[in-house]
């Protein structure tokens, strides 16, 4: 069980930079223009030239507690880091998750705007995917360690 923790957990370090590529959403001002796309890099940069707090916020929750967490669990499971760091790196996981609940409240909000389409893409399905299975595998890592240490 340990060897397919360690195998997710170490596929995450190579999803989560895809995932803030990819697109998260597609948004036109009318039906009739063409759609652009927004990723996790291209929101940030945006909000760097406007809004610095907001941009720091978001790159802590977007960017670095999900892969924070993920390098510390891959250090846990490779024994480089005591088991007992576990309840922190779940807090890393809700903080990442706090992003996707964001994300979703701006597509409500701005479907319910009238004259803006908006969809949800690809990159905001796969970067929910990385949160998720991210929380998945610190919970079966904390019973794993839980079962090992009886």
């Amino acid at each position: 069980m340990l060897n397919a923790l360690r195998i997710a957990n170490i596929s995450l370090l190579i999803l989560f930079p895809i995932a803030w590529f990819a697109p998260l959403l597609r948004a036109a001002l009318l039906p009739f223009f063409g759609m652009d796309e927004i990723s996790v890099i291209s929101g940030l940069q945006s909000l760097w030239g406007s809004d610095v707090f907001l941009a720091l916020v978001v790159t802590a929750f977007a960017i670095f507690a999900p892969y924070l967490k993920t390098i510390g669990l891959a250090l846990v499971h490779f024994d480089l880091l005591k088991d007992k760091v576990l309840p922190v790196l779940g807090y890393l996981g809700k903080l990442a998750m706090a992003d996707i609940f964001l994300i979703a409240l701006y597509v409500v909000v701005v479907k319910g705007a009238g004259r803006v389409t908006v969809e949800g893409g690809w990159g905001l399905y796969l970067f929910t995917g990385c949160v998720v299975a991210s929380i998945v595998i610190s919970i079966l890592t904390a019973r794993h360690v839980r079962m090992t240490s009886q």
